[in-house]
Formats: C-alpha cells, sequence, structure tokens
C-alpha cells in the first residue's frame, strides 16, 4: 500500500477503486485569455457542470478521476479541490508542461533542467504555488513525429522528478508515435518503466507496437475513445480487445481525454472552432462513454468482470505503488 496525492490529500492506494486515468476538467490552450470573441463563462456555471458530471461518473462506480492537466494548458487546482469536495470524488492532478508546438515554452525554454526538476519536485512534495495541493505524478508531452529538443528537455527533467518523489508518470504522445522514444527516456532518467504510461496508444492500430510497450514494462493508455476523428471507436475496441486476448490486460488503462470545459474557444490542429461545436462533431466525446457503450461492446466480444476490475481497479493501484505486474 502506498498514499497517493490527491487535491484534497493523501489517500491510500488500496482506496482508489475503479478509475479514469486520463480525463480534464478545464483546458485553455496558451493564451486563450486573449479571445476577447470567446463567450464568457462564471467560475459557478464551470463548477456546477463539473460537479454534475463526476457526480454522474460515480453513479458509473468511478470513485478517482487523474486529471493530468499540463501547467501551461489552464490547470487550476484550486478549482479542481473545490469541485472534488463538493462531487466526493477523488481528484488527482499533475505537474508539468505540454508539448513544443501547443505550449507556453517561452519560460521553460531559458530555464535549465534543473530548475525545472526542482519545480516540478516542489509541486510534488510541498505543493502548487501556495496552495499546499500537491501533484500526485509527473505529465510529459512529444508531438510528431519525433522528439524535439525542448521536449526532450522536459521529458528528463520530468522523469527525474518523478524518480526522485517515486511518483508515476505519464506521458501524451501524438499518432501513438515516439512512445518507446519516451520510455527510454524516462527510465535514463531513472523512473522505472512500470512506473510510466504511454498515453494515446491508441492513437493507432498497431498491436506490435502496443506489445513492444507492455512487454517492456510499461502501462498503455487506450485513453481517447469517443474521438472518431482520430481513429473509429471500432479500431480502438479492436486493439483493446487483442491486448486482453494476448494477455496483457495487466498492462491497459482507458479513458477518454474528454474535456468538461473548454477555456476560451477549442483549437484543434491549428483552427478556431466556435464554441460548442465539438460536443456537436464528437458528441460521444465525454466521460461516461466508455460505461454507456464501449464496455457493452466489448463486453459482448468477451471482455470478463474479472478483466474489468483488473484495468479499472487493479492496474491504477500498482500503477501507484509501484508494483511490478505479475507474468501474464
Amino acid at each position: 500500500m502506498a498514499k497517493v496525492q490527491t487535491v484534497t490529500g493523501p489517500c491510500d492506494s488500496s482506496e482508489l477503486g475503479t478509475t479514469l486515468v486520463h480525463e480534464h476538467l478545464k483546458i485553455g490552450f496558451p493564451g486563450w485569455e486573449m479571445d476577447g470573441l470567446a463567450p464568457t463563462y462564471t467560475r459557478e456555471e464551470v463548477r456546477v457542470r463539473a460537479i454534475d458530471k463526476l457526480q454522474e461518473l460515480q453513479g458509473h462506480g468511478v470513485a478517482t478521476y487523474l486529471d493530468p492537466c499540463p501547467v501551461d494548458l489552464g490547470r487550476d487546482v484550486e478549482f479542481m479541490a473545490e469541485v472534488a469536495q463538493r462531487s466526493g470524488m477523488r481528484v488527482i492532478c499533475a505537474t508539468g508542461a505540454y508539448k513544443e508546438d501547443q505550449g507556453l515554452t517561452y519560460t521553460f525554454a531559458a530555464l535549465p533542467m534543473e530548475e525545472i526538476r526542482d519545480i516540478y519536485i516542489k509541486e510534488l512534495t510541498e505543493g502548487v504555488g501556495d496552495t499546499g495541493i500537491r501533484a500526485g505524478l509527473v505529465k510529459v508531452a512529444t508531438g510528431s513525429p519525433t522528439i524535439s529538443p525542448y521536449e526532450l528537455k522536459l521529458l528528463t527533467a520530468g522523469g527525474m522528478a518523478a524518480a526522485e518523489v517515486g511518483c508515476p508518470v505519464l506521458t501524451h504522445t501524438d499518432d501513438a508515435c515516439c512512445g518507446q522514444e519516451q520510455l527510454q527516456i524516462l527510465i535514463d532518467a531513472g523512473v522505472p518503466a512500470h512506473r510510466i504510461m504511454v498515453g494515446h496508444s491508441d492513437g493507432r492500430s498497431d498491436h506490435a507496437y502496443h506489445r513492444s510497450l507492455a512487454d517492456a514494462g510499461a502501462y498503455l493508455g487506450f485513453d481517447r475513445f469517443g474521438i472518431h476523428t482520430i481513429i473509429p471507436d471500432e479500431e480502438r475496441i479492436k486493439s483493446v480487445m487483442a491486448m486482453v486476448q494476448a494477455g496483457y490486460r495487466r498492462s491497459i488503462f482507458l479513458s477518454h481525454d474528454s474535456i468538461c470545459t473548454w477555456l476560451g474557444r477549442p483549437i484543434i490542429d491549428g483552427k478556431v472552432f466556435p464554441a460548442g461545436i465539438v460536443e456537436r462533431l464528437a458528441p460521444d466525446w465525454n466521460a461516461t462513454h466508455l460505461f454507456k457503450r464501449i464496455l457493452p461492446e466489448m463486453r459482448n466480444q468477451g471482455l470478463t468482470e474479472e478483466d474489468e476490475r483488473v484495468i479499472f481497479e487493479e492496474n491504477p493501484r500498482r500503477y501507484f505503488e509501484g508494483e511490478v505486474a505479475p507474468n501474464r
């Protein structure tokens, strides 16, 4: 058993229960505050929306909600804590910064890698700013098709911080690209493979790629269910079932990367979208989609109750405890 830092204080790893490992209460790309044409919103409106969504998830048995929003995409740990307290959901936040092409790079590009490491360590051990709210893990991110020098710097700093504190690392990949490179950089920085989750591994249907990460000891995030524009959910289901049937259920996580509220107007691949358009174009992209539509189909294809328990309960517990998965 280990202590896991949540935005409302530490809990025992045994208390995590059913966990969604990659969802967002709020996201705002750098400069969202500058968009004077974006619709305004009140903090109360956003708070009510977030609480309603978390309580809906509780109705599906979810006990823990991991929001790995990086510091430069509108992270608001005090908001997370307030929503967690009012909803009763356990919420975990992250330290770390986003990939170069969509992040806020000016300051971290100038700071030495060791100082970025120390910033992350401070947020993990003392708290974010003067809030006293501690991050529970490190978030790192890379673009495609290669890892830039800036991203390498932040990957290494994040790995060094996680290794010193003894916490997990969650990654962002584009197009399920560079996962193996991320893994090696983090391992070289001192993070054991079983403390690493390679995120968005469902960005392509490539069973050999998926198995290579699992065989190296890492976890894979099949964590963008509902985003059909990247890859159809039918392909994601095939990938997950292929891993389960090959004996890799102890190596995978399922989630959505959903966004409860966009700060400013959504900007995707450099294009500005009207407010509300994402919900119309991607109606399945929400944090209950797995429970309403995906898991029933997976059960039809042979997913068992024990498979679900391992994926949603046992794997998050081991990830945070640092326990190596037993052999398949």
